[in-house]
């Protein structure tokens, strides 16, 4: 099978690198990659939102499967455009995607469907988003309607703090992203990430994960992409991915489907599990980055079969055996430690030399996966993003996981790089 996977991050790497292992795969192509994905197959120079450039790569690599990594050519509508060229391929349709691209939308499915969230106000004007905060209590959850590299959700501690906030995001804080406004309450519990492979009708769930938004030890600072994220996270207990399935889940593919809105891919599911049970906190329409990188890591079977199904149909009724090929009873704890650049999630300086990625993909149970990476005209690896490296590691237990990803942290060169040293701390306690 000739798999071409759009996208160039730390998801994508973990992605390829999986999909590489299966014996039904001949070749990962990835466009536009980074050095890493340049170690599992052939890249290509052709950016993930340059549809049109997408579609001509497509037609010359004439791929049996296409998976979409990142949420942006997914809201442009990629899949329906290749789809409509015959291809088969791994991502939600352009109206489904709005489960990630709009909040509003999302927020509006929910009350439709019945699926469990917090309560909420839209707003594209400052003096009604104002009016309703005396509806609320402190804390405030401010979110930017569309995408927003995963930096659009402001927590306000303070009346003051959240009326400043609205007068920011309504001004251009973050683009078109933030012309309108979602404002919810706060819900007090643990968050974690579920999830789900899905035709729209069939649905296979993948054990769930934790990731770490906030920049700094403790889950202080401002939200990030994602510091870091582990596998299983303990919080959800049987019973509550249950409830996931039964009250947030089903309900969404069912309702999307009626609307004429099947939805085909991964659906993340974020979830607040709070003392009523678990809540959405957001959907989003493609793996998490990191929380992908501790399941591709963990999962034992063959991560395909099921990815092809979900694009192509025939996961109704099917599921046990495709959780089988997934080997999800053998799925070992696994921990991801993120390496970023100084400055990050504000602005940072690019093209450090990063040493070490050899070295530390040499400790036992560790694979460092590529995100913010490209090599400069001496071909030595440098650093070009804000999240560089993802340093991922299994284990026996969750303790021996998150030791080793350290393990593979300390062996990387790279005094521009931080990371926070509390991964999993939650389940560790």
């Amino acid at each position: 099978m000739n798999i071409l996977l759009i996208g160039s991050g730390g998801r994508e790497h973990a992605l390829a690198w999986k999909m590489a292992q299966s014996p039904l795969v001949d070749i990962v192509h990835s466009t536009p990659g980074n050095p890493g994905l340049d170690e599992v197959g052939p890249c290509f120079d052709v950016a993930a939102d340059d549809i049109d450039g997408l579609v001509k790569l497509a037609l010359q690599v004439e791929p049996d499967l296409i998976v979409i990594g990142p949420e942006a050519p997914l809201a442009l509508g990629l899949s329906d455009i290749l789809r409509a060229r015959g291809f088969d391929v791994f991502g939600p349709s352009k109206a489904a995607a709005q489960l990630e691209a709009s909040k509003a939308f999302s927020k509006g499915r929910m009350t439709r469907y019945g699926v469990p969230t917090a309560a909420y106000g839209e707003f594209t004007e400052a003096a009604p988003a104002k009016a309703f905060l005396a509806t609320m209590t402190a804390p405030y959850v401010l979110k930017a309607d569309g995408l927003a590299a995963g930096k659009g959700v402001v927590i306000a501690e303070t009346r003051a703090q959240a009326e400043a906030e609205i007068d920011e995001m309504l001004s251009g804080k973050f683009g078109a992203a933030s012309a309108t406004l979602v404002i919810e309450e706060f819900m007090h519990g643990e968050e974690a990430s579920v999830f789900v492979l899905t035709d729209g009708k069939g649905a296979v769930y993948l054990p769930a994960a934790q990731d770490h938004k906030r920049v700094g030890d403790g889950d202080t600072g401002p939200n990030t992409g994602g510091m870091g994220a582990y596998a299983p996270a303990p919080v959800v207990t049987g019973e509550i991915m249950a409830r996931i399935k039964r009250e947030i889940a089903e309900p969404m593919l069912k309702g999307m489907a009626k609307d004429g809105m099947p939805y085909q891919g991964v659906l993340y599911v974020g979830v607040m599990v709070t003392a009523e049970g678990p809540k959405v906190v957001e959907f989003n329409a493609r793996f998490g980055d990191p929380e992908c990188q501790v399941l591709m890591k963990g999962l034992a079977g063959d991560v395909v079969p099921v990815i092809l199904a979900a694009a192509t149909g025939g996961l109704k009724g099917n599921e046990a055996a495709f959780e089988a090929l997934l080997e999800l009873k053998d799925f070992k704890p696994s921990a991801t430690v993120v390496l970023a650049n100084a400055g990050y999630p504000g602005s940072y300086a690019k093209g450090a030399l990063v040493k070490g990625v050899s070295a530390s993909n040499a400790l036992p149970g560790v694979t460092v996966f590529h995100a913010g990476t490209d090599v400069d005209s001496d071909g030595a690896l440098i650093a070009v993003g804000g999240r560089v490296l993802n340093v991922t590691a299994s284990g026996d237990t969750l303790r021996e996981a998150v030791d080793r990803a350290y393990a593979g942290v300390e062996a990387i060169d790279w005094p521009q790089g931080f990371c926070r040293r509390d991964i999993g701390w939650r389940a560790l306690v």
